[in-house]
């Protein structure tokens, strides 16, 4: 394990006072800032971060703005935060996606290289329906998981209306989908470079004749969705569909090693492999993977839920994942943690726990030439007050 320095220890338990007091700000040369708390902005909640960077070097902060509580159905809008002083402080929130009653979240922002827009991926459903409903096939196809485009060339101010993209990406058997959550990849090396790929996960429809009802965990899988002309049109990439309750792929995040291939992490949402961490690598910039998923091993202190993966930019950095792990507690959401991988994602080790403080879903982003930045979910009493978002140093 490697120590956190002294300074960073030092400089968080200064800017901890700050960031209570004054929620969006913190400190020039801060190590955190919290641009989400739960209760502020019209929000009982904030959840499922998602952070890029653009070319202009601004932070956006994504995030699911709940109206009812911190279930997962209702009333959510997806927000943002934008920020030009690399997530020290933040600017107002607006709204990119309006749920108006129904649900929309699960955002998957990426850059597109080529041009410099960001393309933000979400998904959506009505309102009253829940993810078992659906699972279950007991909702009409227009109230059950959609997915939907939007784009902003203007770093982030402003976004394009919601673009229902679900005939090209969701085949009929299958009834829950979520993007993400977390950044979608811009593919940067090799014939596809410019491809942007989101990771995606569905449940299927039991075959016919079984007495499953589809709401077993066995149906998730894992997917990608992929576009090669800027987000305009969009195509199913890999399809992990073994269902056979061993591994069941959930939300994934994904990232380009530095030779080019994919990194594809899910949490494995219940299957009988032990862990409840999976691994899969694409050569072929995610439209097949090289071998199924399998269980990763060095993650088993990882509880059931999302992850951030990054391959940060400098040649000479590690394959960075985050997520809490408490080893005492290992089903626990607590203790937001950092892990380093040398070896292409095989096997990781344990780089720095932030705090022992409760702590859920997380995203990873690059900031700059020398610092990560980490958004994720915590608090004090439970993992869902505030999202925070903490600078590290890129050699974690």
């Amino acid at each position: 394990m490697i120590p956190l320095s002294r300074a960073l220890v030092a400089a968080t338990a200064l800017l901890a006072p700050l960031a209570a007091v004054h929620p969006a700000r913190s400190e020039p040369g801060c190590v955190s800032s919290v641009p989400y708390r739960a209760g502020q902005g019209g929000y009982d909640t904030y959840r499922v971060p998602a952070a890029v960077v653009t070319r202009r070097g601004t932070v956006l902060a994504f995030a699911e703005g709940r109206h009812d509580g911190a279930r997962d159905s209702g009333d959510i809008d997806v927000v943002l935060r934008r920020s030009t002083d690399g997530g020290c402080t933040w600017g107002p929130l607006t709204v990119v996606a309006a749920g108006r009653g129904d649900t929309r979240g699960n955002p998957a922002p990426v850059v597109d290289p080529r041009t410099g827009t960001v393309v933000l991926v979400t998904s959506y459903n009505g309102g009253t329906v829940t993810e078992a409903q659906i699972m279950r096939g007991e909702v009409d196809p227009a109230r059950s998981r959609r997915v939907f485009v939007q784009r902003s060339r203007d770093d982030g101010r402003r976004f394009t209306p919601p673009r229902d993209v679900t005939a090209a990406v969701k085949p009929p058997h299958w009834r829950w989908y979520a993007t993400g959550p977390g950044h979608a990849l811009a593919v940067t090396r090799g014939p596809h470079a410019g491809r942007l790929l989101v990771p995606a996960d569905h449940s299927a429809a039991p075959p016919p004749g079984s007495a499953d009802t589809g709401e077993e965990p066995r149906y998730y899988g894992a997917h990608a969705l992929y576009s090669d002309d800027g987000g305009r049109t969009w195509r199913l990439g890999f399809v992990d569909d073994g269902y056979d309750g061993v591994t069941n792929a959930n939300e994934t995040g994904v990232a380009q090693l530095p030779d080019g291939r994919l990194y594809f992490s899910s949490r494995d949402q219940f299957g009988t492999s032990p862990g409840n961490r999976l691994g899969a690598w694409s050569s072929d910039a995610g439209e097949t993977l090289d071998g199924p998923y399998t269980a990763q091993s060095t993650l088993n202190d990882v509880p059931v839920v999302h992850g951030g993966v990054l391959q940060p930019p400098d040649a000479g950095a590690a394959l960075l994942f985050s997520a809490p792990s408490a080893p005492s507690a290992p089903t626990a959401r607590r203790a937001m943690t950092l892990w380093r991988s040398t070896d292409g994602g095989r096997t990781f080790a344990r780089a720095l726990t932030l705090s022992d403080r409760p702590a859920a879903y997380s995203d990873l982003v690059p900031v700059d030439a020398d610092t990560v930045g980490l958004l994720y979910e915590t608090g004090t009493e439970g993992p869902y007050e505030t999202i925070e978002f903490r600078r590290l140093p890129g050699r974690t």
